[in-house]
């Protein structure tokens, strides 16, 4: 039987990289990541799960029948995206195992790659543990390489312990990086009744508070002459995109924002004299506040017009997905379901907190499909110094075989009243949240389009 930390180490090895730059219309934005998939699929089969399949978007399907006398229970989803992140390159992983007894942790000696305690001082709570790593060229791809790790890992061990579980659902996406996670995700097909994502961060931690999220393309239309001849004609595309930037308020980026903060992001800017583009990422917890923070790119926009002339700045604008918490907050029973799982498998004190970036469980809960995010045991994602807790990484799948225990499910869920709904003869489209109503069932019903 393998490992978790087996299944992380080869998983972080193929290259599964995503594209930015590879247009809305092309999924998956890269075709490596049908190596993944591939994989994936050859080990569920493995598994003795001979229903895995991937689809023609790169997206990877599995289901585990309930075992007898578990027919009853919810169907519950487990899902982890197979891309990592274009921010750092995901070529030529190669990962290693260091044993952590503080201090700085020494990646790579020849080109003097050091992850400092200085910088990271949460590394002081795993001294004495063993860290999956990189070499310090690449990033590791535990987000969300990690997550998949825990999911065949409980799987494995779920099916070779004999252990009763309800039914499970599996699924890995493409593109989650670059905000199409979900996109095209089928979640009536999937055949579950909630889900959880594995794409968290520390293992005592667990999300169910995203931002909302927009990405916003700002393009600076200026005009070029002969620097010379310039005076009073020339419009420098890449100054106003300067003075554009310099409209938004300075102190909201990233680098001066957390917890609940929202913040505008230059992530790009790329042009000339003529004509220039900047790509931003705009995000906000609260609704309000994330509608103000468009509005007010739009009256920069306007602002630059009526100084340079209509049709200087143009501002093109799509939402990519809403706080989940918005819908969660009325299911409060799967959030404990994941608490007490975490619990089970040995954190004492799990913890909330929002989430400072995008989860695939955003979309598909305003898709239908509950889905907070559990933790999924990386550090430092995105970049060079990217790690993950081999103890960290068991716990991970203590927790996955907890979540499906079927003692725990009827406990939890049952006692929230949703248990009438599964059981109901008449609650074939369980759960209302999905959009469905039935004859003999007192819960609320919610349709996807009043969330």
């Amino acid at each position: 039987m393998d490992t978790v930390v087996d299944r992380l180490i080869r998983y972080a090895k193929v290259y599964s990289e995503s594209d930015y730059h590879a247009g809305r219309t092309v999924t998956p934005s890269t075709d490596r990541q049908f190596d993944m998939a591939k994989l994936l699929v050859e080990e569920l089969h493995g598994l003795g799960i001979e229903n895995a399949r991937y689809d023609d978007k790169c997206y990877v399907y599995a289901t585990l029948d309930a075992t007898p006398g578990c027919e009853q229970l919810p169907a519950i989803g487990l899902i982890a995206h197979m891309d990592t992140t274009p921010d750092m390159t995901g070529k030529d992983v190669k990962p290693q195992i260091i044993h952590y007894t503080g201090g700085d942790v020494v990646l790579n000696r020849e080109q003097n790659i050091v992850m400092e305690a200085a910088q990271f001082p949460e590394l002081q709570k795993f001294v004495g543990q063993e860290l999956v790593c990189t070499d310090g060229t690449t990033l590791l791809g535990a987000d969300d390489k990690a997550g998949i790790a825990i999911i065949l890992q409980a799987v494995e061990e779920l099916l070779a312990e004999k252990a009763p579980h309800g039914k499970i659902c599996l699924g890995f996406t493409p593109d989650e990086e670059i905000g199409m996670g979900a996109s095209f995700f089928d979640v009536s097909g999937f055949g579950a009744d909630f889900a959880y994502t594995l794409d968290g961060g520390d293992i005592t931690d667990y999300e169910y508070e995203t931002f909302n999220a927009a990405k916003t393309v700002v393009t600076i239309n200026g005009f070029s002459i002969h620097p010379g001849t310039s005076k009073d004609k020339m419009r420098n595309a890449l100054l106003i995109a300067m003075e554009y930037n310099a409209l938004l308020p300075a102190l909201e980026t990233p680098a001066h924002t957390e917890g609940y903060e929202g913040f505008f992001h230059l992530q790009e800017m790329h042009g000339k004299a003529e004509k220039a583009t900047m790509e931003y990422i705009v995000r906000d917890h609260d609704m309000k506040r994330f509608q103000e923070r468009k509005a007010m790119m739009d009256k920069a926009a306007e602002q630059i017009n009526r100084r340079w002339g209509d049709g200087t700045a143009v501002v093109d604008t799509h939402d990519q997905y809403y706080n989940m918490y918005e819908v969660l907050k009325d299911h409060m029973e799967i959030l404990e379901l994941a608490e007490s799982a975490m619990k089970a498998a040995g954190i004492e004190h799990p913890t909330h907190s929002p989430i400072r970036g995008g989860t695939d469980g955003s979309v598909l809960t305003y898709k239908g499909l509950l889905c907070p995010n559990l933790p999924s045991a990386g550090h430092n994602a995105h970049g060079r110094y990217e790690y993950a807790p081999v103890e960290s990484l068991k716990t991970g799948v203590k927790t996955v075989k907890a979540l499906v225990s079927p003692e725990l499910v009827e406990t939890i869920i049952g006692k929230k009243g949703v248990t009438s709904c599964i059981r109901s003869e008449s609650a074939a489209y369980w759960p209302p949240w999905n959009g469905w109503a039935w004859s003999r069932c007192s819960c609320p019903i919610r349709t996807a389009s009043g969330i």
